[in-house]
């Protein structure tokens, strides 16, 4: 499958310019209030198998960019198959333990859209979504014989789990505000990817695609750098409307993607007032939002977790994908995984490596993805980069 162009590359110039001068994007995800859930969801949809190329007129990259800038679906209904491949270990017992220790300090409720956030960050799940505007909107999480659902309608944000019948209700902040949103859609996705687009980046179209259903073009985006863990990304627009219907981020250590989100099936038909309707069945718990508030003295006498807080703005080093934020948490690095024992310590040992350089020495975090060097005077280094380039980042510093 041949490209369109073969090196339509897209600057950061031009890709400002089409951002400023594009409609306001369309308001259609779970709000602030419930984007534990979206959050995870972002980029998690494996593809359909292609049921052949469908041959669409020639576009180039900025065409295909400004469509995308253009979209302004405001409904829809369909299916997402969600999965994620970061390369971390089975959470297993340190999944229970973070969720007791939630509990203990005061969050107790199965429905809160923040005690699923484990369950997406790795393998995949089926989920269903509806969108009617910028004030109703349901995303259900399909499991084995349960299902979990967050609806946003009007003001109330319910969550709901079947499993253990416990209902959880906040209410929605503003729609208004946009600026505490963040990317949980394919769209989204692509959004943000476009911001890195600058003179480290080839953008061109990559031939066509059906997806749920619907003629695609293909859109590219790659790293001229070397050094940073990410490959590819890979769009599928929709044809007739300009939405991105699938996001693909494969790592350059090449295997599966680390993150793939898209549709299985897809329809842009307004749904059912009733998709929204939600009332606390009989008998369920209900946990209210303000009441899951602890006090402070109290969450932290709960908290195991090692304190790192940056001291001030990071600094970035390196351009492009080679951007390295560096952070001075102001302590003492990070105790060991025997220091900190149980599950957790477990945990952080099978994602560390110990390093040395003229920097001193310190522990490197890694997945498929970010990669976050804590050295032991507490100084972090964290990017899409390799172990390799956060140990040269810290020698340089």
């Amino acid at each position: 499958m041949a490209p369109y162009e073969s090196d339509d590359s897209t600057t950061a110039n031009e890709v400002d310019d089409l951002r400023s001068g594009r409609r306001k994007a369309a308001r259609y995800v779970v709000p602030v209030a419930v984007v534990g859930v979206a959050a995870a969801t972002i980029g998690l949809v494996p593809a359909l198998a292609d049921s052949g190329d469908p041959d669409l007129p020639k576009i180039s990259a900025q065409q295909l960019i400004e469509k995308i800038a253009e979209s302004d679906v405001q409904q829809l209904s369909g299916t997402m198959r969600v999965s994620t491949d970061l390369g971390l270990p089975d959470l297993g017992g340190l999944e229970s333990s973070l969720a007791s220790g939630a509990m203990e300090s005061g969050d107790g409720s199965s429905a809160d859209p923040s005690a699923k956030l484990t369950e997406l960050v790795s393998g995949s799940h089926t989920l269903r979504v509806a969108v009617d505007g910028p004030d109703r909107q349901k995303l259900s999480l399909l499991e084995n014989s349960s299902e979990y659902s967050l609806i946003h309608n009007g003001k109330d944000v319910w969550g709901y789990d079947s499993s253990s019948n416990e209902v959880f209700h906040s209410t929605a902040p503003d729609s208004a505000e946009p600026d505490k949103e963040v990317p949980a859609t394919p769209k989204d996705l692509t959004e943000e990817a476009l911001k890195s687009v600058d003179d480290t980046t080839s953008v061109t179209v990559d031939g066509t695609a059906q997806v749920a259903g619907r003629d695609a073009y293909r859109l590219l985006i790659k790293p001229k750098q070397s050094g940073t863990t990410v490959g590819a990304i890979t769009v599928a627009v929709d044809a007739k409307t300009g939405m991105p219907l699938k996001f693909t981020l494969t790592p350059s250590s090449g295997g599966a993607a680390v993150v793939d989100a898209g549709f299985t099936d897809v329809s842009f038909a307004k749904p059912a007032a009733s998709t929204f309707d939600f009332t606390p069945p009989k008998g369920a718990k209900v946990t209210e939002d303000d009441a899951l508030e602890a006090p402070a003295e109290e969450q932290e006498k709960h908290s195991k977790a090692p304190e790192l807080e940056p001291e001030g703005e990071p600094e970035v080093i390196g351009e492009g994908w080679n951007s390295i934020a560096v952070l001075d948490t102001g302590g003492e690095g990070i105790p060991s995984g025997s220091e900190v024992g149980g599950d957790l310590g477990g945990f952080m040992d099978s994602l560390g490596d110990k390093v040395k350089g003229s920097f001193g020495e310190g522990t490197v975090f890694k997945t498929r993805l970010i990669n976050a060097l804590i050295t032991d005077d507490g100084t972090v280094y964290v990017g899409a980069v390799t172990k390799d380039a956060l140990v040269k980042a810290a020698n340089a510093g």
